[in-house]
C-alpha cells in the first residue's frame, strides 16, 4: 500500500512540474525575449551581426524556447564573457547522429565547408519555420529550390564531382513536381533521398541504392511494388542480379513523366526500344541470361512494331502483352503470355483470336530456320526475285545495247487512219491501275520503313489515324476497282475479248524469243516480228493478273486480321505478311525494269510510248511488230530493211 501511495505521489508531482513548465516556461521565455530584443531587435543597440528579426522569430519553431537555451553566457548584462552558441545537436542529437554519417555530414566533418549544414537547409536558427509552412525552406513546394542551391550550381557540381546533371531541373518537369504543386502529396526530394540520412547511390544504406529503390517507390506505390516484387524482374533484383530492371530503369530517376506523355520512357511507342529494348536487345545480357535475342527485332518488324515505330500509340507494345509490373515468364500460369492465357491476351485487341487454333509463337523472324514455313516462303521469293529481275535486266540490257550499237531511223507517220492499239476501256483501266499501283507502292514501303525521310509526310495524324495505312487501303480498293472495270469491259466488248485472247502464250512466243536472242548476239540485223502481242506483253499481263490476286488475298488477310486470327493459325498471317512484302518488291522491280524499259527507255519509243494516252502505237513499234508494209510508209521503209535506216540516238 505504501509503495502504491509513493508511486502515486511521484506521478502527481511529475505531472504538476510538467504543467508548470508548459505554462510558466513560455511566459519566462517571452519575458526573456523582450529583454534580449531591447538590444538585438532591428534598430537595437547590438551590433549589426547580432541583430535578430523579432517578427521572424515570432513565427519560428523555436519561439517557445528562451534565448539562453542556445546562447550561454548571457546571465550578466552587459555580457562580460563571449556568448557561446550551442549547436543543434544539443537538442537534436538523434538527427545529428544520422547527419554525421550522411554524405553531407561526412563531407563537412572532413573539411568541406561548402557541404550543407542545418542552416543551409532549414534557414537561420532564429527563423526556422515548420515544414508545413509554405515559406519554410523544407516545405515540399520549396524543397527543390533548397536542394538546387548546390545541385544546380555548376561550380559546386564540378568541384565535388556530382555525376547526376541537373537533377532539380529534371524533377521540376516530372509528374511528381506537378503533384506537389497541386498539393496531392506527391514525392519530393526528401521522400526519395531521405531528409538527413542521405547517402550516395552505390551505398547500400542509401534509399536510392539499386536494391532499395523498389522499397522507396513502394512507400507511395504499394500495389505496384507488390506486383513488381512477384514479377520475374523483382525476383531477379531481390536475388542480387544487378542488371535486373528496377523502377528507375524504366521510368527514369528525376524526370518521371506520365505514361501518356510522349517524352516518357514508358509512353506506348517508346516502350519497345527505349525501355524493354535496352536489355532485351542487348547481346551481352541476352547471352548472359539466356534471353530470346530476337524478340525485339521480331516485334519491330511486325505490324505492331511498324505501327509503333511510326508513332501510333494505340497499337500493342511489349507491356500490352507481357504486362507492366507483373511480368512473368511464359511458363508461369499467372503470366499473360502463358499458352493457356495467350488467347485472352490477344483477344483484348483481336476478339476471337486463338479460339479455333492455338496462337503459336508470337515473335517470329522469317530469317530464322526454326520458323520452317515462313523461312522457306521467304527464301523461295528471294530466289524468284533474283532470277526474274536478273533475267529481265540481262534481256533489256542486251536489247538496249544492240539498238544503241545499230541506231535506226524513225520514219514519218504514213497518211490515213492510224489503227487503235489501246481502246478507251483499256486506257481507263490502265490509268486507274497506274495511279493505284504507284500509291500502293509508296504507302506500302512507307509502312515498312517508317523512319525513312520519304515516309515522313504520311506519318500518324493524332493518336489514332495512320495516313499511310488509310491511303494504302484506298489504293488497294482502287486497284481492285480497275480489275473489276477490266472484267466488265471484256464482258461487254467483243474486240476487247479478242485482244485479251491473244495474251495466251503459244509456240510462236518461244520462236520469237529464240530469234530475239539471235538478234542480241548479232546473228540478225533487226529484231524479229512480234506479232500483235509479243512475249514481253504477254508475260507482263499474266504476271499482273497473278500479282493482283496474290496481293489481294494476302492484303485482305492482313487488313482483316481479326478474322484471320479467329479462323486460321497465326502462322498463316505471318506467311501472308512475308508474301505480301516480297511480292510487292517483285512487282515494283518488274514495273521499273521490264515495263518502264519497253514504254520509256527502249530507243524505239524514247522518250515515251504514248499509246496509254492516245491509244495509237508509235510507227517504230508498229514496224517492229510487222504491222506496217513497205508501201504504207512515206520513206518506203520495210521492216526487214529497218536496220538500214538511222533512228535518233537514245539520250
Amino acid at each position: 500500500m505504501r509503495d502504491y501511495l509513493t508511486s502515486y505521489f511521484t506521478l502527481a508531482v511529475t505531472a504538476m512540474a510538467a504543467a508548470t513548465i508548459l505554462v510558466v516556461a513560455p511566459g519566462a521565455a517571452l519575458a526573456q525575449e523582450e529583454e534580449c530584443f531591447d538590444c538585438h531587435d532591428v534598430g537595437g543597440d547590438a551590433g549589426e551581426e547580432f541583430v535578430v528579426d523579432a517578427a521572424a522569430w515570432g513565427s519560428s519553431v523555436h519561439v517557445d524556447m528562451g534565448c539562453d537555451m542556445c546562447h550561454t553566457g548571457t546571465d550578466d548584462f552587459p555580457h562580460e564573457d563571449e556568448v557561446e552558441h550551442s549547436p543543434c545537436v544539443e537538442c537534436h542529437d538523434d538527427v545529428a547522429e544520422i547527419y554525421a554519417e550522411s554524405i553531407h555530414g561526412y563531407a563537412r566533418y572532413n573539411g568541406r565547408k561548402e557541404a550543407p549544414d542545418c542552416d543551409a537547409c532549414h534557414g537561420n536558427s532564429h527563423s526556422i519555420l515548420p515544414a508545413t509552412d509554405e515559406n519554410s525552406l523544407v516545405h515540399p513546394k520549396r524543397l527543390p529550390d533548397t536542394c538546387a542551391v548546390c545541385h544546380s550550381d555548376p561550380e559546386t557540381v564540378k568541384k565535388f564531382g556530382i555525376l547526376v546533371a541537373r537533377p532539380v531541373e529534371a524533377y521540376r518537369d516530372s509528374v511528381h513536381a506537378r503533384g506537389v504543386a497541386e498539393e496531392s502529396g506527391a514525392a519530393t526530394c526528401s521522400d526519395c533521398h531521405n531528409s538527413h540520412a542521405i547517402f550516395r547511390g552505390p551505398d547500400p544504406r542509401s534509399s536510392v541504392h539499386h536494391e532499395q529503390v523498389p522499397e522507396t517507390c513502394g512507400k507511395c506505390h504499394k500495389e505496384i511494388d507488390q506486383a513488381y516484387r512477384a514479377s520475374v524482374h523483382g525476383e531477379a533484383a531481390a536475388n542480387g542480379v544487378r542488371e535486373a530492371p528496377i523502377c528507375t530503369d524504366c521510368h527514369g530517376e528525376h524526370r518521371i513523366l506520365s505514361p501518356q506523355e510522349k517524352g516518357s520512357p514508358v509512353y506506348a511507342t517508346n516502350v519497345p526500344k527505349m525501355t524493354c529494348g535496352r536489355c532485351h536487345n542487348d547481346l551481352r545480357l541476352t547471352e548472359k541470361y539466356d534471353i530470346d535475342d530476337d524478340a525485339v527485332s521480331a516485334y519491330e518488324d511486325s505490324y505492331h512494331g511498324l505501327a509503333a515505330r511510326s508513332g501510333l500509340p494505340t497499337v500493342a507494345n511489349c507491356a500490352s502483352c507481357h504486362g507492366v509490373h507483373d511480368i512473368l515468364p511464359s511458363s508461369d500460369r499467372r503470366s499473360h503470355i502463358h499458352p493457356e492465357n495467350l488467347a485472352a491476351t490477344c483477344g483484348n485487341c483481336h476478339p476471337g483470336a486463338g479460339e479455333r487454333f492455338a496462337i503459336g509463337e508470337v515473335h517470329v523472324l522469317p530469317t530464322e530456320p526454326e520458323h520452317f514455313i515462313i523461312y522457306w516462303v521467304r527464301l523461295i521469293y528471294l530466289w524468284m526475285i533474283y532470277v526474274t529481275i536478273g533475267g529481265m535486266l540481262v534481256h533489256n540490257f542486251a536489247d538496249f545495247s544492240r539498238k544503241l550499237a545499230h541506231p535506226q531511223s524513225r520514219p514519218e507517220e504514213p497518211g490515213g487512219e492510224i489503227p487503235v492499239r489501246m481502246s478507251l476501256g483499256f486506257r481507263i483501266a490502265h490509268m486507274t491501275l497506274m495511279i493505284s499501283f504507284g500509291l500502293l507502292a509508296y504507302t506500302g514501303f512507307a509502312l515498312k520503313y517508317p523512319e525513312s525521310w520519304w515516309a515522313a509526310p504520311l506519318l500518324v495524324w493524332g493518336d489514332t489515324m495512320d495516313l499511310r495505312g488509310l491511303l494504302h487501303r484506298i489504293a488497294a480498293v482502287a486497284m481492285l476497282g480497275a480489275l473489276a472495270f477490266h472484267i466488265v469491259h471484256l464482258v461487254v466488248d467483243r474486240s476487247a475479248r479478242r485482244c485479251i485472247a491473244n495474251m495466251i502464250p503459244t509456240r510462236e512466243d518461244i520462236h520469237e524469243f529464240v530469234e530475239r536472242v539471235k538478234y542480241f548476239r548479232g546473228k540478225r540485223t533487226h529484231p524479229p516480228h512480234s506479232g500483235v502481242l509479243g512475249y514481253p506483253e504477254k508475260l507482263e499481263y499474266l504476271a499482273l493478273m497473278w500479282g493482283i490476286f496474290v496481293m489481294a488475298v494476302t492484303g485482305f488477310a492482313l487488313w482483316y486480321e481479326n478474322l484471320a486470327l479467329a479462323w486460321m493459325p497465326k502462322w498463316v498471317s505471318d506467311v501472308a505478311t512475308v508474301i505480301h512484302f516480297y511480292e510487292a518488291i517483285l512487282a515494283s522491280l518488274a514495273i521499273l525494269v521490264w515495263h518502264f524499259y519497253f514504254v520509256i527507255f527502249d530507243p524505239m519509243v524514247y522518250p515515251m510510248d504514248r499509246t496509254w494516252l492516245t491509244g495509237h502505237a508509235p510507227i517504230t513499234r508498229r514496224i517492229e511488230r510487222g504491222e506496217l508494209h513497205e508501201e504504207e510508209t512515206e520513206h518506203r521503209v520495210h521492216a526487214d530493211d529497218l536496220a538500214k535506216h538511222e533512228l535518233p540516238r537514245f539520250r
